[in-house]
């Protein structure tokens, strides 16, 4: 009979109290030296607690569940009289894994090969806000780091073809719009004379300013910009092709931040620059007489807003029966009230069966609503949606697992299947966008560099920067009601609001919801800058803040921010600037 040792937690580093998530044996199994016999999880890794020799369990002193730290009894075993002398404290082994992206961890090499062109600790795949975030975390964390773009100017979509650039002409638009309508309150300028090329110039030198902005940013902090389409080739390999010829960069860990693309509708003429996507929209290349706007979300409408400032007769086809799928409908109904009387059409329920480029036009095909059989417009926006970029950065080849739609599922610690392949924003999922994406960037460089964090978002705000703005965060009213989740709301009309009334936004309202216990839960504006208030509801959520913590909390007035306040005296019952408050 041999001799029982007790084996004990070895030198896991600077980890304490760490939670078992495994035990991976049982009482009379018979071990082997490095067999696994817990499994430890941690915020930074997994570690699995090794067996010191060879022996048979004769008894387990944890459970799932329980935390141990550095020299807690773990079990005993049964082990040769010579074995029993040896030492019993050899470090655990840690292995970083990906336990929410529910998929097996691939084992791959953990350093750069030798023989590639470029060598790094970091490489990020993509110079979007997430990626430029990933990358200059990174380096201001000490690793030495690569990002590649495949475009000449850094920045993504959002920078160069997307968020930045319609802002730039969703405010042209507010100025025309804003002028038009103070011509009823006695100060007039006429019809406004519209420059595209001016005006183009003005949203290319908005652009100008931020990219560069990130060039002079990437240098200070020496991180090496490569120009150029990457893909993978290797676990530990991407090779780019660019203008230069091709090159292999060798890493030994890395972010893809490779984005979205616009979803290209089949039946429609894509070679013909009459149809355009969100892109092509924002060149500007004229305005034409009629648009027609295939998708009434928030992309869609928009460009709607932008192109019905400048002139052009707007109809706006969308396939569900809202427009703005996801947002509640009294967020929704001052922005579908205000259009309604100044675009062309809005068919909903509707779809566009197909479309064919012709002499006088595009003409279309409507199925379902009220819309007309067909109709010919001079131009043809299509904007449904996005489509993550996975499928094109042959991530098979490094091992990470991509599904179907081309979603790349990570954990908390935007970890991909491959332990040192991180994955973050569009490309990991809903909802795809550019806030989000900067998030998670900044919790994968982080994790990289050794740093104990991982995403934890109550809420991701949503805004349409349409005229007037909605924006919305939390649960909204529509999932609670589904869900079934008791909740306590409070709505003030900025009809009451003397800010609001000053700005043509008296149509507009602020919508709060709170749990059973007064919390914040969910919030919804509708009306100018929504998109910037929506951050004080995000922050009281996150903060836990109550509806007492909010209506005592001392606004400016007049504003619009103090809508926020009132919102929370309304469903306390203590508003003043109501009539017939809610007694409590």
């Amino acid at each position: 009979m041999g001799k029982v040792v007790e084996i004990k937690v070895p030198d896991i580093g600077d980890f304490k109290d760490v939670e078992i998530i495994d035990v991976l044996v049982k009482a009379g199994d018979t071990v082997k030296p490095e067999d696994p016999l817990i499994t430890l999880e941690s915020e930074k890794a997994s570690i699995d607690i090794p067996a010191p020799q060879a022996g048979k369990v004769k008894g387990i002193k944890v459970k799932k569940g329980g935390k141990v730290s550095q020299g807690d009894a773990i079990m005993d075993l049964e082990v040769d009289e010579g074995e029993a002398a040896k030492p019993a404290d050899k470090p655990a082994k840690s292995e970083d894994k990906a336990p929410a992206a529910q998929t097996k961890a691939t084992t791959v090499p953990a350093a750069a090969p030798g023989d590639a062109d470029i060598n790094c600790q970091l490489l990020v795949l993509g110079s979007g806000p997430g990626g430029y975030t990933a990358a200059f975390r990174a380096a201001d964390l000490g690793l030495d780091v690569v990002m590649v773009e495949r475009y000449a100017e850094l920045g993504g979509v959002c920078l160069n073809v997307g968020c930045i650039p319609s802002k730039a002409l969703l405010h042209a638009g507010q100025v025309i719009e804003e002028a038009e309508a103070f011509a009823e309150h006695g100060i007039s300028f006429g019809k406004p004379k519209i420059d595209l090329k001016k005006l183009a110039s003005f949203k290319d030198g908005v652009v100008g300013k931020l990219t560069g902005g990130l060039v002079q940013l990437a240098k200070k902090r020496k991180v090496r910009v490569v120009q150029g389409t990457g893909q993978f080739s290797s676990p530990n390999t991407l090779t780019v092709e660019g203008e230069g010829g091709k090159q292999v960069i060798g890493f030994e860990q890395a972010v893809i931040a490779a984005g979205s693309q616009s979803v290209k509708l089949p039946g429609f003429p894509w070679d013909d620059d009459r149809v355009m996507d969100s892109t092509g929209a924002l060149m500007l290349k004229d305005i034409p007489k009629r648009l027609l706007v295939v998708g009434g979300g928030i992309i869609g409408l928009e460009m709607a807003c932008v192109y019905d400032a400048l002139g052009a007769k707007v109809t706006v086809c969308e396939l569900s029966k809202d427009l703005m799928p996801g947002a509640d409908r009294d967020l929704v109904k001052p922005l579908e009230k205000r259009i309604k009387g100044r675009y062309e059409a809005i068919y909903m329920g509707t779809k566009v069966a197909k479309a064919e480029a012709g002499k006088q036009g595009v003409k279309v095909w409507f199925e379902g609503g009220k819309a007309p059989e067909t109709d010919t417009f001079d131009r043809v926006l299509v904007a449904v949606g996005r489509s993550p970029n996975g499928k094109k950065v042959n991530a098979e080849a490094a091992g990470v697992q991509v599904d179907e739609r081309g979603f790349i599922a990570v954990d908390k610690q935007m970890r991909t299947n491959v332990p040192h392949i991180f994955a973050i924003g569009d490309i990991v999922g809903q909802p795809m966008l550019a806030h989000k994406a900067s998030h998670e960037g900044k919790v994968a460089a982080e994790v990289a560099a050794g740093e104990k964090s991982h995403f934890d978002a109550r809420a991701i705000p949503s805004v349409a920067y349409t005229h007037p703005e909605v924006a919305w965060m939390g649960l909204t009213e529509t999932e609670a009601k589904d869900k079934g989740v008791e909740y306590t709301k409070g709505v003030f009309p900025w009809a009451a609001s003397g800010r609001a009334i000053s700005v043509g936004g008296e149509s507009g309202l602020t919508k709060l919801l709170f749990d059973e216990h007064g919390r914040v839960i969910g919030a919804g504006i509708v009306g100018p800058n929504a998109g910037e208030l929506i951050g004080e509801t995000v922050l009281a959520l996150e903060m836990g803040a109550d509806m007492e913590d909010i209506g005592l909390t001392v606004h400016p007035h007049p504003t619009l921010s103090e809508t926020i306040c009132f919102a929370a005296e309304v469903a306390h019952g203590s508003v003043t600037d109501l009539i017939a408050p809610k007694r409590k």
